[in-house]
């Protein structure tokens, strides 16, 4: 958790960036990004050398070797250890600002020669910050933050992020991170996981499923196979944003992944023949305003249901991407779950009939203010391409911890914030967070939770009623409404009432004559 003293750093340097004339969050996160990687690569070389030292042997990973880079302005030799983080805060700032602007970008551009996912994204880096004095004031804040800790930086990382207060391009905004752990929490990825999110933007379905897994699954970390497998093979992002791509790439690696596979990719426009069947889980919250043409769509998806809406066509992606037996949690708008078209009523009876359909979890529709107010619902399926859909589980989540206006401010204290918070609720609390209610009667859904009456907050509808409806899966359908009964008075007393008043008005008005 990050301190208040660091919280109020970040608060500075934020609005030194504003009053430096960079008022684009994503490009804020983004300079701050290349600080932080300039500083982790001297941080690698760091480790490097002293295992050297100590082993007695050359370093076997050199990011900053010994000799000369480049020539400045001047003609004067600038080596590579001056483009070390460990070098670069103790210079003065025309100094900084003239070795990272002239030397440091070039060199991060340089790296993607080693072709890793993360240096592939660096290619594109642009140093946009405008003075010395900003830079200078930046580089002091985070050479005081102890990034040796992986939690330190995952906070600080998501702090930054949960500064971002308007949606991007495409309609791209964040999904809340509590929301994205009740995801996580409810899927429980394991150590043999394949993860994938095909709109992954900052990674942050990937990163909660990677903080789960070292919680929950400490002991992968001491098994060769499975460590290898954690940083090299289970995580995968595609997004089409470079911006985006650089700053989840970013975020895995502060989140202690280093091999993640976060590469560009138009998810609904590429075919996806190396991808299809490969993954055990898929994380997501697509983009869902707007449509494709025919001809820009990929067209093994097309073959799965045609249609031009991008939230029908990334449900259709999903299960081209699932391997058999794969699980998937993704985020919805209302209109999937009960659209009258073809296409909205097919890839729905295709959930519900050629696979398992599990669970519905209907979302407040302030779940993503300030940038939506559009309503949502989480769908749960298994790809089994034979069926198995026998009950629907539906859960009616009405509050999530946070009030739902624009400004989402918190309605409890952070321990008892988000969907595993360490101290138990109240009933009285239980009405302004609901997810650790999902979280406990998820655990029920096959059990005790098929009794529930369809009055309640959560219930099950079978495969056969959900057929019968045309396929609706919208919560409202099935839900019951207690109607109280209506109070039933005898005529006289209702007629003596009305008497009565008739003599108080009258009364009410000679008083009022009299006044006059």
């Amino acid at each position: 958790m990050l301190t208040g003293e660091i919280r109020s750093k970040v608060d500075q340097v934020w609005n030194a960036f504003w009053a430096g004339g960079i008022a684009n969050p994503l490009e804020v996160i983004e300079q701050i990004t290349y600080l932080l990687f300039m500083r982790g690569l001297d941080d690698i070389q760091t480790r490097e050398e002293n295992k050297a030292n100590m082993l007695g042997r050359k370093i076997e990973r050199v990011i900053f070797p010994d000799g000369v880079y480049r020539q400045d302005r001047d003609g004067k030799d600038v080596s590579y250890q001056e483009l070390r983080w460990s070098r670069l805060k103790n210079e003065d700032p025309a100094r900084m600002y003239l070795l990272v602007s002239d030397f440091v970008f070039p060199f991060l551009r340089e790296m993607a020669e080693d072709g890793t996912a993360h240096s592939e994204h660096m290619k594109g880096a642009r140093f946009t910050i405008p003075t010395p004095g900003l830079l200078a004031k930046v580089v002091d804040m985070l050479a005081e933050i102890p990034l040796e800790d992986r939690d330190t930086k995952g906070d600080l990382y998501e702090y930054m992020l949960g500064k971002i207060a308007s949606a991007g391009q495409n309609g791209q905004f964040r999904t809340p991170r509590h929301i994205i752990k009740l995801m996580v929490e409810l899927t429980k990825p394991t150590p043999q996981d394949v993860i994938c999110d095909p709109a992954s933007g900052t990674c942050g379905f990937l990163v909660a499923a990677g903080e789960h897994l070292r919680e929950h699954h400490k002991g992968l970390f001491r098994d060769a196979s499975l460590n290898r497998h954690f940083h090299d093979g289970m995580f995968h992002g595609y997004d089409f944003d470079q911006t985006m791509l650089r700053i989840g790439s970013m975020n895995m690696q502060l989140h202690g992944v280093e091999g993640a596979d976060i590469r560009y990719r138009d998810s609904l426009s590429s075919s996806h023949g190396d991808d299809a069947d490969k993954y055990s889980l898929i994380l997501a919250n697509p983009p869902f305003a707007g449509s494709l043409d025919y001809e820009t769509t990929a067209g093994d998806l097309l073959s799965i249901v045609k249609t031009k809406k991008t939230e029908l066509l990334f449900m259709a992606l999903f299960l081209k991407l699932l391997k058999p037996g794969g699980r998937a949690a993704v985020i919805v708008p209302d209109g999937v779950l009960f659209g009258s078209s073809t296409a909205h009523k097919a890839i729905r009876k295709m959930l519900v009939d050629d696979h398992k359909l599990d669970a519905i979890i209907k979302l407040p529709s302030g779940v993503f203010r300030p940038y939506a107010g559009v309503s949502t619902a989480i769908v749960f399926f298994t790809k089994t391409n034979s069926g198995g859909t026998d009950h629907v589980w539906f859960y009616d989540l009405q509050a999530d911890g946070m009030s739902l206006d624009d400004k989402r401010q918190m309605l409890l204290p952070e321990e008892k914030f988000g969907p595993v918070p360490k101290e138990k609720l109240t009933a009285d609390e239980h009405a302004k967070n609901n997810l650790p209610d999902v979280l406990t009667r998820w655990a029920e859904r096959n059990g005790a939770e098929r009794d529930n009456p369809r009055t309640g907050q959560s219930f099950t509808v079978t495969r056969d009623e959900i057929a019968a409806a045309d396929y609706d899966l919208s919560l409202n359908r099935y839900k019951e409404v207690v109607h109280e009964a209506a109070e039933h008075r005898p005529p006289r007393e209702i007629i003596a009432e009305l008497l009565k008043l008739e003599d108080e008005i009258a009364a009410g008005l000679r008083e009022l004559e009299g006044m006059l």
